[in-house]
């Protein structure tokens, strides 16, 4: 374990040779399929991370509120019935929701550690000294991970509630999201639990609002990718030269995040020795939500090998969270 900033540990499984050298296969492949797609990871630089906290406090983003009234209401009852000591947080980012669960751990009087994993350790030296400086006694382990292909980086410590808040499952591609269940499964012991926020089906309009609203705060977020690529790559995208497109795909129970080339351009990227070329209104994703229902969300989580112990939704039903139990 290494002593890193001021975290009480922090273990690294991700370091930032690693982590750049996946970013750039990532958009190689993503640059020269079809169509062109990147993964949701090239939006959240220092500038990505600031907006994304602007728009979960936006009017038309209702996920964030939902998620967070679902908790409020739901903590106690996750701290009892899974009866864990050590609260794992995947994708912790800022962990804005985690105090619900701490506090309702320590209620329990179970609450011995806390495992905050996330792709980016200045994340998590950022956020957990604060988060944790109202639990004294509170060991704290932060893992620099990229939890889809790092499970296993996760400590075998204690009973674990292994938590993965924000519907971040629905970016997952649905391959992608029964290999990760699978995965979790064979890292979890049996009587071990798993907390899944999913954000539910509703109409139409509501969905893309929450991803396309007024003030263009989305849309600035999602061709922020486009800046990165340039600062990271060295590539010369235009960014003004994309349009911002969110569409909801019934058939895939999804919204979708594109940027749309206003007109035809040649984009040189030479950090990977690649020239890339647009039409004039071709999209390239750069993220995915699925939104779910709560039968569908059990069904995948009983192929992966949980019984679900508990659901639990907002007033307004609108978002999910399901306690599942590994079998």
């Amino acid at each position: 374990m290494t002593s890193h900033g001021t975290l009480p540990s922090l273990d690294v499984h991700l370091d930032e040779a690693a982590a750049d050298a996946a970013l750039r296969e990532d958009a190689r492949r993503g640059l020269t399929s079809t169509p062109k797609v990147l993964r949701p990871q090239w939006l959240y630089d220092a500038r990505g991370s600031e907006l994304f906290e602007q728009i979960t406090a936006l009017p038309e983003y209702y996920p964030f509120t939902a998620e967070r009234e679902a908790l409020a209401d739901g903590a106690d009852d996750v701290a009892r019935l899974s009866g864990a000591d050590t609260f794992v947080e995947l994708g912790s980012g800022s962990s804005t929701k985690s105090t619900l669960l701490l506090d309702a751990m320590s209620r329990t009087g179970t609450l011995r550690r806390y495992i905050p994993v996330d792709v980016s350790a200045a994340a998590l030296e950022e956020a957990v000294p604060a988060l944790v400086a109202g639990y004294p006694d509170l060991d704290v382990r932060g893992v620099v991970a990229d939890f889809t292909a790092n499970l296993h980086s996760i400590p075998r410590v204690g009973s674990r509630l292994v938590v993965l808040l924000g519907g971040t499952i629905g970016n997952f591609e649905p391959e992608q999201r029964r290999d990760f269940l699978a995965a979790l499964a064979d890292t979890l012991d049996a009587g071990e639990h798993f907390l899944v926020g999913t954000d539910l089906i509703k109409d139409e309009a509501t969905l893309v609002a929450a991803y396309d609203d007024a003030a263009g705060v989305t849309a600035e977020f999602e061709r922020n990718a486009l800046t990165v690529l340039n600062r990271v790559l060295g590539a010369d995208f235009d960014v003004d030269g994309f349009s911002y497109v969110a569409a909801w795909v019934p058939q895939s129970s999804r919204i979708e995040m594109r940027v749309r080339a206003d007109r035809p351009m040649t984009v040189s990227v030479p950090a990977l020795d690649l020239t890339v070329s647009f039409a004039e209104g071709e999209e390239m994703r750069t993220e995915i939500s699925t939104k779910f229902t709560r039968e569908g969300i059990a069904s995948e989580l009983d192929a992966a090998g949980f019984d679900v112990a508990h659901w639990f939704t907002d007033p307004a039903g609108r978002f999910g969270l399901t306690l599942a139990r590994r079998r």
